[in-house]
């Protein structure tokens, strides 16, 4: 006989006959175990049923039946079918659990028997069925305040526990949640869940800020004018990963972490390919089947939530994929829609980028199980179109103070109308409102000619005709006849900005310009995001930044006000930031030009940057001369290669228009993994380029600089009071062909220049307040 059957006999003997002491009570016991043995025991109910069906028609050929259907009685069969249930239950059951979770459910189930008396914690949370614990914290949650006291210590085990196993084991972000979640929160989140696992970093954030502010503001959440919420949201557990994994045979990938850079980006497009031919456990496809019937045509947002995403001191901003499924087709290709989404997003667990971010903070060797996050898209139809009125990201410290006037603590917003994609990303030709909380009406730019230039001029949305996301003028989306155009734009006339006129019939479509300026002048609503915002920092005890959308419903009379129809604030994300600590700068005086690589005026972060050696130049003008898009490609490749090359070097990179943008033609197309190793960071752009500098404050690439301690400086050199040392760039050695010389051939576009041949080195200046900032050459120390 097989050793392991040897060792399993017993124990499930010793299970029937432990069973057999309570003949009466046996069945719901055994209803109990069965329970048990679906959520927690790694087994379905589908499958379990399955077997008992198999095992139930083997035994009556066992017994002599030609014909089991025709010749046995259906009450016969229906007590067959249960006592060879029975026997399957207490199998798996033994296999799978100890001796001392048959005790907890008998301890259970005799309790329903025996009057009520006060419940006491007599088994280890960890290790109970978690039916048992929700329905011991149930208990101690209702009972009357004075005799919960007693218990409360119990209670908050439990919820641990729960938390632990089924949103995040992160212990900075367990000590916070166990004061705010309640059993009946947890409950809700769990019958939300599919399949085993926990839900992740992203939904983990979500749900607690959601709650932090539910139990703290309670009159803002019951006040007329502004209200909060967080979407219709569900969860695809952690451990599915797995499952999806085993059944594909995708294993081998698993290594993949540990592959070179170069290794990772080629084979990278190919194991998309496969994880889109991939199938999913038949009981998830039916759990987001019934996700679709319930939610009908609204469209759907499916997200990242690793274990490890927006975690304290590591927030993985935009490192992992989301998709929009605009849900408008036939139930089998909306279906098909979402589960590709889910996919790609499992995928992108492998994408170079993400595992370059991973490797660089020491997580490389972690499980980094994904889970999904499903939420509806928050907003609303407008003729063909479906988006929010206006979304973003906010900041409990704004990290960009362009006058001494704005207070950092009072936090900042970037906003645009429509679908907040184009606020947190760096995007093409196209601007959101930057916002001090402390002061709304001050904007960065001065003069009407500036402002139309840095307003919105693009709106991303969800065409329901074509079941597509696309990006168009948001003056061909927005007409006259949108219910709240005049919180979205003023008009330019005679030089000036002016509030929309009453009647916008004859409104040419070109006078708009889309500020947010009326919206901004709320002040509930600036007050509002101030409140949750520092009410969230102070329970995290560290700056956060916390995506949401904006709902307007206009007054029973059907007509919108400037400023009083009430407003729904949705939390869509929340998460733990890094922030710089500002420190004193003093701009160094009276420096001779020779001295000076570049001096920049305008908005300028704060702060200093010292003992650099090494230059990185990609030269603006060679770049902006390039015709052939795959040599911009290899440009950015190669910058990705200096990153590694000169990883214990300290360097600046400066380059043409906007690092990190999603257009070529716009400036270098770098993510994280290209440029995690400099120490600063400028974007140049001459007056008759169109490629030029944008303000990152507050995108996913702006998160990746501060966590990594780089600043991004922008330079104007035909600006008045700017200046680039163009003699010093041009007649440097150019040091390439040493440092990669695979990349020689681009030498006529990027530039290496050691500093060290010049016995110097390189610190840089930076006076957010004054606005100004510069780079100046002294003697190496």
């Amino acid at each position: 006989m097989d050793p392991h059957q040897q060792y399993i006999l017993p124990k499930s003997l010793e299970l029937y006959l432990k069973l057999a002491n309570y003949p009466i009570l046996s069945n719901t016991i055994r209803d109990r175990m069965r329970e048990v043995l679906f959520t927690r025991g790694g087994m379905s109910e589908e499958e379990f049923e399955k077997e008992v069906l198999e095992k139930a028609i083997r035994s009556q050929r066992r017994e002599g039946l030609v014909n089991p259907v025709a010749e046995e009685p259906p009450d016969v069969w229906q007590e067959r079918l249960r006592r060879v249930r029975n026997q399957l239950t207490d199998f798996h059951f033994a296999t799978r659990f100890s001796r001392d979770a048959v005790d907890e459910i008998i301890r259970e189930v005799l309790e329903k028997r025996r009057p009520e008396t006060i419940p006491l914690l007599g088994f280890n949370p960890e290790l109970a069925p978690w039916d048992l614990l929700f329905k011991q914290a149930e208990r101690y949650e209702a009972m009357p305040e004075p005799q919960r006291s007693a218990y409360v210590h119990h209670l908050k085990e439990i919820i641990v526990v729960i938390i632990k196993a089924m949103i995040s084991d992160q212990l900075a972000y367990v000590g916070i949640a166990r004061e705010f979640f309640t059993i009946q929160d947890l409950k809700e989140i769990r019958r939300r869940r599919y399949g085993r696992g926990r839900i992740g970093g992203k939904a983990a954030g979500m749900l607690l800020a959601y709650t932090i502010l539910r139990r703290a503001l309670v009159s803002l959440e019951s006040s007329a004018t502004l209200s909060f919420r967080i979407p219709e949201s569900f969860f695809i557990g952690s451990d599915v990963n797995y499952e999806f994994y085993s059944l594909n045979d995708f294993h081998p990938y698993l290594s993949q972490k540990y592959k070179s850079r170069e290794e990772q980006e080629r084979e990278y497009p190919a194991i998309v390919e496969r994880f889109q031919k991939a199938r999913f456990p038949e009981y998830i496809v039916a759990h987001l089947r019934e996700l679709l019937q319930n939610l009908g045509t609204r469209p759907l947002i499916v997200r990242s939530s690793s274990l490890l995403e927006d975690n304290f001191g590591m927030a993985f901003a935009g490192k992992y994929d989301s998709y929009f499924c605009p849900n408008q087709g036939s139930p089998d290709e909306n279906l098909r829609s979402l589960l590709d989404a889910v996919k790609r997003v499992y995928a992108s667990v492998l994408s170079p980028d993400a595992l370059a971010y991973r490797k660089n903070k020491g997580l490389l060797d972690y499980d980094e199980r994904m889970a999904v996050l499903i939420q509806a898209v928050e907003g609303e139809r407008y003729d063909r179109y479906y988006f929010p009125f206006a979304a973003g990201v906010a900041f409990s410290r704004n990290p960009f103070r362009w006058t001494r006037r704005i207070r950092s603590q009072d936090g900042f917003l970037r906003i645009v109308a429509g679908l907040g994609t184009r606020a947190v990303n760096r995007v093409d030709r196209d601007y959101p409102r930057l916002v001090a909380l402390s002061h709304p009406a001050l904007r960065p730019e001065r003069t009407v000619e500036r402002i139309r230039k840095y307003s919105q001029h693009l709106i991303d949305v969800i065409d329901c005709h074509e079941n597509t996301l696309k990006t168009l003028p948001i003056r061909e989306v927005l007409g006259a006849d949108y219910p709240f155009l005049r919180k979205l734009a003023v008009r330019e006339k005679d030089k000036l900005l002016r509030l929309l006129p009453l009647n916008l019939s004859n409104l040419p479509p070109d006078s708009l310009v889309f500020t947010l300026d009326p919206l901004l002048k709320n002040k509930d609503l600036i007050s509002c995001f101030r409140t949750m915002l520092k009410t969230i920092e102070k329970h995290y005890e560290r700056p956060v930044d916390m995506e949401f959308a904006l709902h307007v419903s206009p007054r029973r009379n059907g007509r919108s006000s400037i400023r009083d129809d009430p407003i729904t604030l949705t939390i869509l994300q929340c998460r733990p930031l890094s922030r710089r600590h500002e420190t004193h700068v003093k701009l160094p005086a009276d420096l001779p030009e020779n001295r000076i690589l570049f001096r920049t005026c305008g908005a300028v972060p704060h702060g200093t940057v010292s003992g650099i050696r090494w230059i990185a130049l990609v030269e603006p003008r060679a770049y902006s001369a390039i015709q052939a898009p795959e040599i911009r490609f290899e440009i950015a490749r190669a910058v990705g290669r200096l990153n590694r090359l000169l990883e214990k070097r300290r360097f600046l990179l400066m380059g043409p228009g906007r690092w990190g943008t999603s257009n070529p033609d716009l400036g270098v197309k770098v993510t994280y993994a290209d440029i995690f190793n400099a120490a600063a960071l400028v974007e140049i752009g001459y007056g008759n380029q169109k490629s030029a500098p944008e303000l990152s404050f507050g995108t996913h690439f702006f998160q990746d600089l501060v966590e990594e301690n780089i600043f991004p400086i922008p330079l104007l050199p035909d600006e008045p009071g700017s200046f680039l040392n163009e003699t010093f760039l041009r007649e440097s050695r150019n040091r390439l062909d040493d440092i990669s010389p695979r990349d020689a051939s681009l030498a006529s576009i990027l530039k290496v220049i050691d500093l060290e041949e010049s016995k110097n080195e390189l610190n840089i200046v930076l006076d957010a307040y004054r606005e100004e900032g510069v780079a100046f050459f002294c003697p190496k120390q």
